[in-house]
């Protein structure tokens, strides 16, 4: 081949597998990649473990201090010299990932299920449960109660009082809007139990109202989602909003 022809020919390039083209790239780059690939939503209050390899949150750790340490520098915090402020970025970093927003990263508790074996079909209320979460809106904190009543039957799955509190601190452990908190929190209920009925009352105070905004210091959102013999029978549904204790007190 002539020699002014030798610079035209290109060299074949090798293919370029998934896990090379991930080498070099933030973390939070890699598990957004395998979200939009896998077609999945990841809105706030979605919980995305199963797409967050071993050892990845870890260096998500890493990433979310070094960037809320921009936060505080652009915020003209002086965090080399004030003693107060020189740790601050990595706890926020581990607050959100490990504490307030551990519900998003993390998968479900497991709940263990045991057979109906005396065919208990009772009304069942448990609470109040201290519900722990943040707006979506500002990130600021939601605190509240929860109140679960449930009508078995002879085919539900029965689990145990501690459990419905671990179901309500991994769905609210994530920045969330009551209104589709209680939902999302109803829905895991009557997947795993399979009752008759199912009543869930939600009680909370949202700091973005008064910490910020207007600044209405007792103002509380409360709302309710009836399912299956809640809904259709109003005898059974008085019954459960009149055995929830000091619920008006509180």
């Amino acid at each position: 081949m002539p020699s002014m022809f030798k610079d035209l020919v290109t060299t074949p390039q090798p293919d370029v597998d998934a896990t090379t083209a991930e080498q070099g790239q933030p973390v939070s780059q890699k598990i957004r990649a395998r979200l939009q690939a896998a077609g999945q939503r990841f809105h706030a209050n979605d919980n995305i473990a199963d797409f967050i390899q071993p050892g990845e949150l870890e260096q998500l750790l890493d990433e979310v201090e070094h960037k809320m340490q921009g936060v505080l520098d652009s915020m003209v915090i002086d965090t080399v010299h004030d003693h107060n402020t020189q740790n601050t970025a990595r706890r926020v970093a581990k607050m959100y990932l490990q504490e307030v927003f551990k519900g998003r990263y993390v998968a479900q508790p497991k709940l263990t299920e045991f057979p109906n074996a005396e065919r208990l079909n009772e009304l069942l209320i448990v609470g109040p449960i201290t519900v722990r979460s943040a707006c979506s809106h500002h990130l600021c904190p939601v605190i509240g109660k929860v109140w679960i009543g449930v009508l078995p039957n002879q085919n539900s799955n029965v689990i145990g009082l501690s459990k419905y509190a671990r179901l309500v601190d991994w769905i609210m452990g994530r920045p969330q809007i009551q209104e589709e908190a209680i939902v999302q929190l109803a829905d895991a209920i009557m997947e795993k139990t399979r009752p008759d009925g199912l009543a869930v009352v939600m009680e909370c105070s949202h700091f973005c109202m008064s910490w910020r905004g207007v600044r209405e210091m007792d103002s509380k959102m409360l709302n309710s989602i009836m399912r299956g013999a809640f809904l259709k029978d109003p005898n059974l549904r008085r019954e459960f909003l009149s055995l929830i204790p000091g619920r008006q007190a509180s």
